[in-house]
């Protein structure tokens, strides 16, 4: 047998050659591609023993070996007589059936979104703005347009709400009420738990304030607030270090004043979640300050002085109501169980006279989460829609995810999508989003009857949680956008949960309320809670969940009053706690399992 090639014969291509002897072209192309790449991490600085970088690697040297080995064939298949015009028939085909599939969900998306808000519309649904934007009110009766409030957000907005840019570096922030020494928001302080029937701990912060800060090289600062010379009770050691802010807060105390409240904010921003909202964080630390001082004032015996800070942070809870952002609804149920605390408080210690819980319970009766919970609820869909919209225009949603600081998006398969998804894509997925919402989210409270009915919350968040297992085009934001919220509620989003607790602790509040009247009037609590209507309460509430009267049962001077919680048990009135509840503010309660009660410390 003759092993010579004839040279006169003219070579054979690879392609006509063994299989054999285009896999061994095809492997050397993939090892001399792989330590191409190789030799330019390592010169990246790239560590050579990262399995993430080696995988990486190997995998783009095998895809472009692949690639360039069918550019090669295709460019001699092409180079053949005839196949030319047929390569560019079956291009137009295929550029004319990709123009067609895009046609084609662009107008089916654009006419299902069209549909479906017809649909809702006729329900009663909103989706314009105009509709959830709180109406003007005048600046000279506006709390937000004060001095002390315009301070919160002056640096970033003018008093239309429209950006300032470059921001405004000379505005004095006026409004601060900061209970921590700069950088100290890692302190495990010990305010007290009204839910795990804990008290403020005044002696930890007597001697916070009372030892200098020290960072974290051990050097120790200068004390910021003031101190006496010798140790009084905590009490005085803390209201007089809290005194640094006495001008700053008359002056906040001066603002309450003003009946109405609405803040500048840019509404019809083409980019929704660019709206900024600065003067949030300043109602959170204004009633941290505030629940600190009146709890120090309780324990001081200066009630009246507690009771007008209670006021004020009952304002504070009030002030961003009209506010159309789930945020803005969440800060609010912060503030109020900061509130909640120094009247619980003074209940415990029986330190509020009738007509001061009087007054407080004609302030809390006028709180209705359930309404918000559906004013939010709907709000959420029209900004959300705006969101994608928004997206579909910039073809990125890398903003949105590097805002909520996710990590998602590393490798670019969110701004890819959308990238090359149809338009009518984007409607699909302002559907779904707007389903979860309408359909969903919203079907677990029932305004009427006032309840909440978790096992509706709870089947929205496996359905999320299904879409996100399975994503697919008409999902895939749905999915980016609720999934990265989830982190506002532990890795699940179940805001009706957040706003049945917020309404069920004003509920229980008020019942205790009552029941403290009550026995400042008959010197001992009542066997049931049907004599305390009407004369310490209109209308005794029922539970929010179930919609059974609320769980009520005397003790030896005291009772034990609860709601069956998010899981629909009756556990005897015991909460469950997931951490221990002398850490930060209210912090800790797993409102997923356990009762929601209200109770006083053992004496």
């Amino acid at each position: 047998m003759n092993f010579m090639e004839n040279p006169l014969e003219p070579k054979k291509s690879i392609w006509k050659k063994s299989w054999k002897s285009r896999f061994v072209f095809l492997g050397t192309l993939a090892v001399a591609t792989f330590i191409i790449v190789f030799a330019i991490g390592l010169m990246s600085g790239i560590s050579k023993g990262d399995s993430k970088f080696l995988a990486a690697c190997a995998a783009s040297a095998i895809g472009l070996a692949i690639i360039l080995v069918l550019i090669a064939a295709c460019v001699r298949w092409m180079r053949r007589p005839g196949n030319l015009r047929k390569g560019l028939f079956t291009l137009a085909c295929l550029v004319t059936l990709i123009a067609l599939f895009y046609a084609e969900e662009d107008a089916r998306g654009k006419w299902a979104w069209s549909r479906f808000q017809r649909q809702w519309e006729a329900k009663g649904a909103k989706f314009d703005i105009e509709s959830f934007i709180p109406p003007a009110v005048p600046d000279d009766q506006n709390f937000a347009m004060t001095p002390i409030m315009e301070s919160t957000y002056a640096r970033l907005l003018d008093k239309n709400g429209h950006e300032i840019i470059p921001h405004n570096t000379n505005v004095v922030e006026r409004l601060k009420l900061d209970i921590y020494h700069d950088g100290d928001w890692n302190k495990s302080t010990t305010n007290g738990n009204w839910a795990g029937a804990t008290l403020t701990d005044l002696k930890w912060w007597q001697d916070y304030y009372r030892q200098p800060p020290t960072n974290q090289s051990g050097t120790i600062g200068t004390n910021e607030y003031p101190i006496a010379p010798q140790p009084q009770t905590p009490a005085e050691d803390v209201l007089l270090a809290l005194s640094k802010y006495n001008a700053t807060l008359e002056e906040l105390r001066q603002a309450s004043r003003m009946p109405y409240s609405r803040f500048p904010l840019e509404y019809h921003k083409d980019d929704p979640a660019a709206i900024w909202l600065p003067h949030l964080a300043k109602f959170k630390q204004s009633a941290q300050f505030l629940q600190l001082r009146a709890a120090a004032e309780l324990q001081a015996g200066q009630t009246d002085k507690a009771n007008d800070d209670v006021t004020l942070m009952i304002y504070l809870v009030n002030a961003p109501r009209t506010e159309p952002f789930l945020i803005s609804h969440l800060v609010r149920i912060g503030v109020l169980n900061l509130t909640v605390q120094p009247i619980y408080e003074g209940l415990a210690e029986r330190k509020w006279s009738d007509t001061q819980l009087a007054a407080f319970d004609s302030e809390l009766a006028k709180f209705d989460f359930l309404a918000d919970y559906q004013l939010t609820g709907r709000s959420e869909v029209v900004f959300a829609a705006k969101m994608v919209n928004y997206v579909r225009q910039i073809r990125k949603i890398t903003p949105y995810l590097d805002m909520m600081n996710t990590g998602a998006n590393k490798d670019g398969t969110w701004d890819l999508f959308c990238w090359i998804a149809p338009s009518g894509w984007f409607h699909q997925n302002q559907i779904r989003i707007s389903k979860f919402y309408l359909e969903k989210e919203l079907s677990s409270v029932n305004t009427e009857s006032r309840q909440f009915l978790p096992e509706i919350a709870t089947g929205a968040q496996a359905d999320l949680e299904a879409a996100i297992a399975h994503p697919t085009p008409y999902n895939a934001l749905e999915v980016a956008f609720l999934s990265q919220l989830r982190r506002w509620f532990n890795d699940k989003f179940l805001p009706a949960m957040k706003f049945a607790a917020a309404q069920e602790s004003l509920d229980l509040a008020r019942v205790a309320i009552a029941l403290e009247r009550y026995r400042l009037a008959h010197n001992d609590y009542p066997d049931s809670l049907d004599v305390l209507a009407p004369q310490f309460i209109d209308k005794v509430p029922h539970d929010l969940i179930g919609g059974q009267p609320l769980k009520y049962r005397k003790t030896a001077n005291n009772f034990v009053l609860y709601s069956i919680g998010w899981n629909q048990k009756d556990d005897g009135g015991v909460p469950v706690f997931t951490e221990d509840i002398s850490r930060w503010i209210n912090g800790s309660q797993d409102l997923e399992n356990g009762d929601w009660v209200w109770t006083y410390p053992a004496k």
